[in-house]
């Protein structure tokens, strides 16, 4: 029997629902949230020790390490799937479904943090 859902979340034994999710929230390629994660933009945002990180020296943010987790996982074979793999897709999913209520009342999103921060977890809200 599946456990109950946190947050809204698929359950986290519930292996396909989690693998479905995290496939809808997370819109960009391998490729391209790997070309991202390599420009200075991506760098920038995200929170560094606990901390909002405005530069591209110090740690890298919880976001970016995600963002490279997430392509590794992009190009795994679902039958390869660890319960830590699962856990991160379960994290990905809040992530991004959290933040995308959390949209600015800008009204060109293109060029700001909040998109920078979600496309660092594999989303791009302009697609």
């Amino acid at each position: 029997m599946a456990t109950a859902k946190k947050a809204g979340l698929p359950a986290a034994d519930d292996h396909d629902a989690v693998v479905k999710e995290f496939n809808e929230v997370v819109n960009m390629s391998a490729a391209a949230l790997e070309k991202w994660l390599k420009s200075r933009e991506s760098h920038v945002v995200g929170a560094k020790d606990g901390k909002t990180g405005t530069s591209e020296s110090g740690p890298e943010s919880v976001g970016h390490r995600s963002g490279r987790r997430i392509v590794q996982l992009l190009g795994k074979d679902k039958s390869a799937f660890t319960a830590g793999d699962y856990a991160h897709m379960r994290k990905v999913i809040g992530y991004v479904r959290r933040h995308l209520a959390q949209k600015p009342s800008v009204e060109d999103v293109a060029e700001s943090r909040w998109r920078y921060s979600l496309m660092n977890w594999g989303h791009d809200p302009t697609h």
